[in-house]
Parts: C-alpha cells; sequence; structure tokens
C-alpha cells in the first residue's frame, strides 16, 4: 500500500489507485512519507478506484479520488490532507470532449513565446525588471533567434512631461540588450520619447525601424532633486553625467559627434520616422510592400 500511495502522489498510471487501508504496520509508517500511524492502528477503508492515469480529468482525477476518502478516520483525513497537497500543487490540466478546460494564457506570455517583448509603458522599475528578465530569458532559451522589441514609450517622464523614473532603468535595459546574444530588433510605434528613443537606436543596426506614424523626441534628463542645496548640486552633478550617457549611446547609434547631439538634446527635438532614418536613430521605415509582414489584399488592387 506505501509503495501505491507513492505511485499515486508521483502521478503515475495505476491499475487500482487505493483498494483499502489495512492495519498499520512497519512497511507502512516507513515506507509513506509523512504517515506516521502507530502500530496496530486501524487506519480506516477506501472504496475501490478503478483508473489509468491519476489527474487526466472525469473519474480519475485527484479531486474525485479524494472524495473517496472515508473522513470517519483521523488517519483517512491524514491521507486525503497529503493528497490534497498533491493535487493542489501539481493538478493535471482537465479536459472536456477532448478540449482543454481552463483560463486562456496571458497575452505577454505569447508574445514572450514568438520572441517579442513589448514596452508599452514609460520606464518604471517594474517595467525595467519585466523587460529585462524577458531578454535574459530569450538569451537562454536561444542564443541565435533575434528577439523583435516594440516600444511605445514616452520614456522616464509620462506624456506630459512629468518625471517618472530615473535614466538608470534604460541604461540598464541598453547594457542587457548589449550583452545578450541573439539580435535585438527595435520597432516603434506611437512614440519613443527620450529614453525610450535611446533604446529603439540601441537595436541591431539594419534591424532599427519605425512605422510610419509613430513618433521619435530626442530631449535631455529632468532633475526631480528636492531638499537642501547642497543636496541638489550632487544631484544636479549626476542628471549631468546621465546626460552625458545618453548623448553618448545615441551618438554612437547614429554615427554623429556627441557635441552635435548634445546640442539637439539641449531642446526637445521631434523627429518623423523618416527624419529619424536621416538622423541615423533608425534604419528603416516599415510602410511599404516589402517591408510589410503581411501583404493585404487592397494594396494588389490599388496596383491595378
Amino acid at each position: 500500500l506505501a509503495a501505491i500511495i507513492n505511485k499515486l502522489t508521483a502521478k503515475m498510471n495505476l491499475k487500482t489507485a487505493i483498494a483499502s487501508l489495512l492495519v498499520g504496520t512497519a512497511a507502512w509508517s516507513s515506507g509513506v512519507e509523512g504517515f506516521n500511524v502507530p502500530s496496530g492502528s486501524a487506519v480506516g477503508s477506501v472504496r475501490t478506484v478503478e483508473t489509468n492515469s491519476v489527474g487526466a480529468g472525469g473519474s480519475n482525477s485527484y479531486s474525485n479520488l479524494l472524495a473517496q476518502i472515508d473522513d470517519a478516520n483521523p488517519y483517512a483525513q491524514n491521507l486525503k490532507s497529503k493528497l490534497s497537497m498533491v493535487a493542489g500543487g501539481a493538478q493535471a490540466e482537465e479536459y472536456y470532449e477532448g478540449v482543454r478546460i481552463g483560463p486562456p494564457p496571458d497575452l505577454p506570455s505569447l508574445l514572450l513565446h514568438n520572441r517579442i517583448v513589448y514596452i508599452g509603458m514609460p520606464l518604471v522599475p517594474a517595467v525595467t525588471e519585466l523587460v529585462i528578465a524577458e531578454l535574459l530569458y530569450l538569451n537562454y532559451e536561444s542564443t541565435s533567434d533575434p528577439i523583435t522589441m516594440y516600444i511605445n514609450s514616452s520614456g522616464t517622464t509620462t506624456a506630459t512631461g512629468q518625471s517618472v523614473g530615473f535614466e538608470t532603468e534604460a541604461f540598464a535595459i541598453a547594457d542587457v540588450m548589449k550583452y545578450v546574444r541573439p539580435p535585438v530588433h527595435t520597432v516603434a510605434l506611437g512614440q519613443a520619447f527620450g529614453a525610450a528613443a535611446m533604446l529603439l537606436a540601441q537595436g541591431k543596426r539594419g534591424r532599427r525601424s519605425a512605422l510610419p506614424n509613430a513618433t521619435i523626441l530626442l530631449n535631455q534628463p529632468k532633475s526631480m532633486a528636492r531638499g537642501q542645496a547642497s543636496d541638489i548640486a550632487i544631484k544636479a552633478r549626476e542628471v549631468q553625467a546621465n546626460r552625458r550617457t545618453m548623448c553618448e549611446l545615441l551618438a554612437t547609434a547614429s554615427q554623429k559627434p556627441v557635441n552635435v547631439v548634445e546640442k539637439d538634446c539641449q531642446r526637445v527635438k521631434y523627429l518623423q520616422p523618416h527624419e529619424a532614418v536621416e538622423y541615423g536613430l533608425i534604419d528603416r521605415v516599415l510602410e511599404n510592400e516589402k517591408s510589410l509582414p503581411v501583404k493585404p489584399s487592397f494594396i494588389s488592387q490599388l496596383n491595378q
């Protein structure tokens, strides 16, 4: 019986899951981990269960096995609690007429399965943590298949210009993009402002793209310093260092002198996709037939 219970908790195929619980023996008390039954105690009984695969749903699921355990005996209740732990922690998928029953998979998981990373929020710590984790996981999964990063973010500020994060969040993502072995292809859609524009430019050269109506913005970091004058001065020096790092990354990506990029970042500089191509931040605009992943039928009709 000890071997049967061990096989049951391991979810192996059984002919008879539980036939009966016999009088406790040394083999029982030592064979099943977590069940200490005094010698000579009446353990109770469990009705016979015929099953082929435990945990596959229907009459042979864990829930049905638990329902057939006699609750009158305390040792049977102990057994039921142990099986409930197994059922709750590693229950198999339920099926009805061949169709899986359960919640649909979440959208980020589906994107991750197709090696897609989507940044659709300002670069706050929670977003940075998720993006870095996805990049590291995709690097572990395959070191050669490319990663596609879609960017629709206002950077470290909100759409109204209020600071919500630090440039170090963007620097962390940029460093991991260069650290992982798979090439990272970047695509801008909607907006790529400030630090998000820098991430857009950090993609693999030749694979940095934007959709036709995307907007790219260059600006300089903002200081959120408060407090005493000495503290503000220290924070100002840090902001200057972050500004220098940001401009150096943009200059390297666009193959422009650093002083030119610093001058452009002194005030906000809006770039349309074609202007971003001329500036060197991206390589192409996804608008013609060859760049489209799927050719819509109406384009061929327009060409007639």
